[in-house]
């Protein structure tokens, strides 16, 4: 008797300390042809590890554990059905899905959904705005929150699969996000001089020893110049010319006087504790690199027009990207994690001038963006793969890291692209991993709100969501699709002991005293360009023959099979159809391709090349961010 005691003792303690040792997955699951781990801390090296088939129940993938990580990125099933890993003697996790473009197929509504649910007033024009805190478009935030270049830039990533929404607003005939992108257009210019009060701000604006500004107004400029670049891209049958006119007529009047040509130092006096005192860059409104976005695009725009002035901005832009090259120190914490929500910009932004102009970027941009990826590869030396602040802190010990790893997956992935860089794309994927509860909290970074579920404002396949939530403050987020709630904080990053609740509450152990900031639009926007550059090493467009073989020249009258890959797989049960452009004899007309069979991700057209063509472009997607494929005809 005395023994089997001693024996039921040994098992529940095996047990309990079972239940300590979380199996930490992405919760909705991995893209395939990408990175996909887990992470089980406290395992030890050489602990096996069984990927099992939610379906059949059998094991369809075995591995071991090495630094408290399991790998399987080369495990690529299609399948519909779910999956869940067993870590020997340890546990098991939630289930997930690997499919085609997951992350795009369960996300990229949400990105864009938050920004209508946010918005201060319906009305453009006439928003209160002394009522909307920090004066601008979306709640909580200021003109500073640049939510106009991130949506015109996810729109121009995946056009086909935006244009499938039209039921936010009153016109079905537009898309959704070209709606919210044309609202904030017309925010921008109806407010772009005003200077009026506002409600409480932790600071005010402007540079020292000058008058101070209660409004940023000057940030409105850079708004309004991605929607003078995009009308000649995609915008043109939505956008009225005279519009468009009055868009770019202030941006060029306006252009000097707001500082829109330069980068902007010391012109934020914040007296929040966290960065108290005249800030050389942060993330009210003079992020390091925001001045190379709207200078681009302000040259895309104006060499277009017969007037136009395109030199000016581009050697603006210039200028601009030459002062990250020459100034952006990896190691002032105020150029990088201290911008918090505005980090993401400096990298993104240079990394935009070789996708949108790379024959005009200065001398020394790739360099600059290599030398970024070896930093990172440094800082992210850790099984959470997560960005450290320091030798002895990994994250802030009081206020909000969401400008942290849901902003700065996008840049690994734009920066990765460019060098081609494998590695750091894993680790881009890592940061999302992170953001869908591979973290010391095991939790999405969003709260799992009834609310929210109600109003279809909660990504698919989540089960542990933010164990808390700030849902009724200045932003009043509670309601608002796709809000990021918190991150963990230091404090996190240093428990030894965990647990996790098993069922579907929306908290663990691990987590239970997580601190939760208020959501905030320029935490999203980060999130927001995450989903936007996740495309770019993706996204694919051929030419192929009637054989499958790529090909780059063809002959007039002969078949050729044009073929994209692209985040189009949103229903694994039936054949999608998308759009792509091909130009001929440089003129663009709008091409169907269908998928190739249910759940593919694979879309192809056949294409007879006309006989008085000389040349054909076929290409996906808009403003320097797509892809395409050209054929000579012989």
């Amino acid at each position: 008797m005395r023994l089997f005691f001693i024996l039921l003792t040994c098992c529940i303690t095996a047990f309990a300390q079972q239940e300590k040792v979380p199996v930490l997955v992405n919760q909705a699951g991995y893209n395939l042809g990408e990175s996909k781990r887990f992470v089980c801390p406290g395992a030890k090296d050489g602990a096996k590890f069984k990927i099992i088939n939610m379906t059949t129940n059998q094991a369809v993938f075995e591995g071991q554990i090495l630094n408290q990580e399991g790998w399987f990125t080369r495990f690529n099933p299609i399948s519909k059905d779910e999956f869940r890993i067993e870590v020997e003697g340890v546990g098991t996790s939630v289930p997930f899905w690997i499919a085609d473009h997951l992350l795009e197929k369960i996300a990229s509504k949400l990105g864009y959904e938050f920004f209508i649910d946010v918005r201060g007033s319906e009305d453009p024009i006439n928003a209160n705005l002394p009522k909307v805190y920090g004066g601008g478009p979306s709640r909580d935030g200021g003109a500073y929150g640049l939510e106009t270049i991130f949506e015109c830039l996810q729109y121009a990533s995946n056009p086909a699969l935006y244009d499938r929404w039209k039921t936010e607003f009153g016109d079905k005939n537009v898309p959704d996000l070209i709606e919210l992108i044309l609202w904030h257009a017309e925010f921008a210019y109806a407010h772009v001089a005003y200077q009026g009060p506002v409600g409480t701000r932790h600071g005010s604006l402007g540079y020292e020893g000058q008058p101070r500004m209660q409004y940023d107004y000057w940030n409105l400029l850079d708004q309004l110049s991605v929607v003078c670049a995009a009308y000649h891209d995609f915008l043109k049958p939505y956008l009225p010319r005279e519009k468009y006119l009055k868009y770019r007529r202030v941006c060029n009047e306006k252009w000097m006087e707001y500082d829109r040509h330069k980068v902007v130092r010391y012109w934020t006096y914040s007296n929040k504790w966290v960065d108290a005192g005249f800030q050389e860059f942060n993330e009210m409104g003079n992020a390091y690199g925001q001045s190379v976005f709207s200078n681009l695009f302000m040259y895309l725009c104006e060499k277009n027009e017969p007037d136009g002035k395109p030199e000016r901005y581009l050697k603006w832009a210039q200028e601009s990207a030459a002062d990250i090259i020459q100034h952006w120190d990896f190691n002032n914490p105020r150029h990088m994690w201290w911008i918090r929500n505005a980090e993401h910009i400096t990298p993104q932004a240079l990394a935009y001038f070789l996708l949108a102009a790379p024959e005009s970027a200065p001398k020394g941009t790739k360099e600059k963006l290599s030398a970024w990826a070896t930093h990172m590869h440094q800082k992210t030396n850790n099984f959470w793969k997560y960005r450290v602040h320091s030798e002895t802190e990994w994250a802030h010990p009081k206020t909000k890291e969401l400008g942290g790893a849901p902003a700065l997956g996008g840049s690994m992935f734009a920066v990765a692209y460019l060098l081609n860089d494998t590695r750091l794309r894993d680790l881009g994927w890592a940061q999302v991993d992170f953001v869908f509860g591979v973290n010391p909290v095991g939790a999405h970074l969003s709260n799992k709100s009834r609310e929210r579920i109600d109003i279809g404002g909660y990504w698919e396949g989540v089960e542990h969501g933010w164990p808390a939530a700030h849902p009724n403050g200045y932003g009043m987020l509670g309601k608002v699709r796709g809000t990021l709630d918190g991150s963990p904080l230091d404090k996190d990053f240093q428990k030894t002991k965990t647990a996790v609740v098993s069922g579907n509450e929306s908290q663990d152990l691990i987590g239970k005293d997580a601190y939760a900031t208020e959501g905030w639009c320029v935490s999203n926007r980060g999130w927001q360009a995450t989903l936007t550059f996740s495309t770019l090493g993706s996204h694919q467009v051929k030419i192929l023959n009637r054989e499958g073989k790529e090909i780059d020249r063809a002959k007039a009258g002969e078949t050729v099979v044009i073929e994209v890959k692209a985040a189009l797989n949103r229903d694994w049960n039936r054949v999608e159809k998308g759009q792509i452009l091909l130009a001929v004899n440089g003129k663009t007309n709008a091409l169907d391709v269908t998928e190739t069979g249910e759940n593919t991700g694979v879309f192809k057209v056949e294409y007879t090349v006309p006989v008085k063509a000389k040349a054909l472009t076929v290409s996906y997607g808009y403003l320097g961010i797509g892809k395409k494929a050209t054929l000579t005809v012989q």
